[in-house]
């Protein structure tokens, strides 16, 4: 029977070329598309659970809200370690890390400086699993100075030979570190990676007990089934027995004042397995990845597949009175309708089986492109689990798009169909015209989030951002030049091609130094402000093309500009002094100069975006205290021969690195490499749903013309033009379609409103952009039905007359 079953299904799909074609080629995009985002699903959702105690690990953050301020940072004090396994016995084991950049490591008169460097607590290996190639991970970093690094950099530096008991120079440290161990490489889905681990015992700042400066990547292991929110609950009695007293020594206030002036702080606990996908604060190790996106994609996914389902059911319901006879036929000599059932089955198994083939083809074709797109490293590998979810596919496939035409094409009555009295039911019309309206719902959404999230990209790329971008060269490793890097900088001046350039690590874009500050307006200490602080020189403002709002820059003229300090609009209105800031002090603790210095605010700058658009713009000091980085404005065309005149003055100094430069529009544009990713990702996705969308529209416009030949004849015959004759086989679709749009506007609306709520600065969605997205979809649509009806529309009447 299964045979006869078989080969019954066969014939059918290769006596409908056209339908078949659509439905094998529909679906194979869908699991295609649906594989590809489950291949990308899983490895978002993989980051960091390759720990042998993911699930009972946590990061602590650093949350406030001081003066209107508010802090979200990722890092916490040296001692916040100390307390938690001192103070909570359900914390099993407390580790730290501080990242320190990118090293200069120097082994006999090798010279290398790549890879990124972390300090780290003596048990960091205990807590996360690295498996180690070399060395004892309980003891390795035991001991001051000493190191463990990847087997990759193992290689590198030292060849063929026995790196344990090494000894390596780093950052022209006098003192040398001792490789005590060899890891394997940190796994791509880890939401930090580092190839040098230096022991924490080598720094002073690690023994700090210090309340009132963060720095210390802090993670705790808690005992098995344990709730973490239970300890959340009590980390305000940490804050209350460390941090309050410290307040009241640096502030003059008790926390409980602190607190009555609306200033909020404490700490929260973040699952490991969240950081990746959850996380928003602030000085993270790399960028992370989104949940939002995830259920987009997700739902991309599903819909996919739903839209290639369609295609089939309105297919199968569409040709019936194709198979009217067949299924009397069958009934009369004897079969029921459950033998029908598993007839129609097993033949949307067949087609799904063959989609299943060709998609494999597909994803083998297409996930080099994707991976490109989106920075991954996703590949087919064959598992037990990725075949299980292959063959779960395939029969949730079969299943939802055989389902109905199985169900509706079993329940013909015999003797009807055979007297060819079958006719189209109203609700099976009404099905497919919700089915229809269904793809092109989904089918409008995908092309107005494609229309928002392009001009979101485009307005941040051409929003005014206080300074100018453009013509911006950014020497990332001037500092390797020592006491030269005035000179070079001098040098650099004194070219006709050069603009400006300063001397400063601070940057509003890429990578930069960070400094947080502790200020408050001089004489309301109760007013203390948690912000960033940059330091600079004279060249700075002018190198960026930043605006003065009042007062002067920096000067060498005036020899007091050591005391001085420039804030920002929004500082000015923080402090309360609004268009008056000009003269007044400014109480910096901890500053360079002491402890507690008084700074005299000589002017304000216009406000400028030195984060990113995700981020309103805070409160900002800048000191005349230079720090090294170069940055170079340019005024030529010409920058291969600036560049190469530069490359020669560098050398003249003999560094022992080569130049290294980069471009601010470059990195500014890198910061949103998340959004554009996705936003391309998204485009491709649209336009296969839409693509696929088409498809079954096509395969229904074809079966109406075919259905409607007759009567296309006999109006031609009348006197009917193409036109008309096009109209009438176009309107009853364009209609649905026009429906969708209706129904998807709103829907459209809401969900990219929620979208662009993650950028401080933000688009408006004009009605313009469902207007595009209407006529678009209305224009494809309208493509597609043209094709099949004009070819009815043009076709000889006689021919279709004389058919029986």
């Amino acid at each position: 029977m299964l045979k006869n079953y078989l080969k019954i299904a066969w014939r059918n799909l290769l006596k409908n070329k056209a339908f078949s074609f659509i439905n094998i080629m529909g679906l194979a995009i869908g699991i295609s598309v649906c594989f590809i985002i489950m291949l990308f699903v899983q490895n978002e959702l993989s980051y960091d659970r390759f720990n042998e105690k993911a699930d009972r690990m946590f990061r602590i953050v650093f949350k406030a809200d001081i003066n209107g301020g508010k802090i979200n940072e990722s890092n916490v004090m040296p001692p916040v370690a100390g307390a938690l396994i001192n103070d909570y016995p359900e914390v099993e084991q407390v580790t730290r890390l501080q990242a320190s950049g990118q090293p200069k490591v120097t082994y006999n008169d090798k010279v290398f400086k790549e890879g990124q460097l972390a300090l780290v607590d003596a048990n960091f290996f205990n807590v996360f699993t690295i498996p180690f190639v070399k060395g004892d991970l309980k003891t390795a970093l035991t001991e001051p100075n000493t190191v463990v690094i990847t087997k990759a950099f193992s290689h590198k530096y030292f060849g063929n030979e026995e790196p344990l008991g090494k000894l390596i120079s780093i950052n022209n440290n006098n003192t040398l570190c001792k490789v005590t161990g060899v890891i394997d490489q940190i796994p791509v889905n880890s939401h930090f990676h580092f190839d040098l681990f230096v022991s924490m015992a080598s720094l002073p700042s690690a023994k700090s007990q210090s309340w009132m400066e963060s720095g210390f990547f802090t993670y705790l292991v808690l005992k098995k089934d344990y709730d973490y929110k239970k300890l959340e609950a009590k980390l305000p009695n940490m804050v209350e027995k460390y941090m309050g007293p410290q307040i009241q020594q640096a502030m003059g206030l008790s926390l409980a004042q602190f607190r009555t002036k609306g200033n909020q702080l404490g700490f929260e606990l973040q699952p490991l397995t969240d950081i990746h996908l959850h996380s928003h604060s602030n000085f993270e190790f790399e960028p992370g990845g989104d949940i939002r996106y995830i259920y987009i994609f997700g739902v991309v996914a599903i819909f996919m597949l739903l839209i290639a389902c369609i295609n089939f059911i309105n297919l199968s319901t569409a040709s019936a009175s194709k198979r009217a006879k067949e299924v009397g036929v069958r009934k009369v000599m004897g079969s029921d309708r459950w033998d029908l059932i598993k007839q129609f089955l097993l033949e949307s198994a067949l087609i799904t089986f063959l989609a299943l083939i060709i998609s494999v083809v597909l994803v083998r074709l297409a996930l080099p492109v994707f991976n490109t797109l989106s920075g991954k490293d996703l590949t087919l590998g064959f598992s037990l689990q990725r075949l299980a979810g292959i063959v779960g596919i395939g029969l949730g496939v079969s299943v939802l798009a055989g389902m109905y035409p199985a169900f509706f094409l079993s329940s013909f009555r015999p003797i009807a169909t055979l007297k060819g009295k079958l006719s189209a039911s109203t609700n099976t019309y009404g099905l497919r015209s919700g089915l229809v309206v269904f793809q092109f719902f989904i089918s409008v959404c995908l092309i107005t989030g494609t229309i928002v999230v392009y001009q979101q990209m485009k307005y941040i790329q051409n929003k005014k951002l206080g300074y100018d971008k453009d013509q911006l060269l950014v020497l990332s490793n001037s500092q390797v030049l020592g006491k030269n890097e005035t000179v070079f900088r001098d040098q650099l001046l004194r070219d006709s091609r050069v603009a400006d350039a300063t001397i400063s690590g601070y940057k509003p874009a890429g990578p930069s130094y960070n400094n947080n500050a502790l200020a408050y307006p001089e004489g309301k200490d109760n007013a203390i402000m948690k912000t960033l602080e940059y330091k600079i020189d004279e060249h700075y403002i002018p190198t960026f093309g930043m605006k003065m709002a009042a007062g002067r820059n920096f000067s060498p003229e005036f020899g007091t500009d050591s005391a001085a300090m420039i804030i920002n609009e929004t500082a000015a209105k923080a402090f309360g002094w609004g268009n008056d800031a000009i003269g007044k002090r400014i109480i910096r603790e901890n500053s360079d100069h002491g402890k507690n210095f008084a700074y005299t605010v000589v002017g304000v700058v216009k406000d400028f975006h030195f984060k990113s658009l995700h981020e309103a713009i805070t409160p900002l000091l800048m000191v005349l205290h230079p720090e090294s980085g170069i940055v170079v404005k340019v005024k030529t065309k010409d920058i291969p021969g600036l560049l190469a005149a530069m490359k020669t003055q560098w050398a003249a100094f003999g560094p022992e690195e080569p130049l290294a430069y980069d471009f601010m529009d470059e990195l500014y544009s890198a910061t949103y490499t998340a959004e554009q990713k996705t936003g391309r990702i998204l485009n491709i996705f649209a336009v296969l749903t839409v693509f696929v969308a088409c498809m079954g529209l096509f395969g229904l416009v074809t079966y109406t013309a075919e259905q409607r030949a007759k009567e296309i004849g006999i109006r031609k015959i009348l006197g009917a033009s193409v036109t008309q004759v096009t109209t009438m086989l176009s309107k009853e679709f364009l209609r649905l379609v026009l429906i969708s749009c209706i129904v998807a506007f709103p829907l459209s609306y809401w969900a990219m409103t929620k979208w662009l709520q993650d950028f401080a600065y933000r688009i408006h969605i004009s009605w313009l952009v469902f207007v595009i997205a209407g006529l678009a979809a209305i224009m494809i649509a309208l493509v597609t039905i043209s094709f099949q009806a004009i070819k009815a529309a043009i076709a000889n009447p006689v021919k279709s007359l004389r058919t029986e």
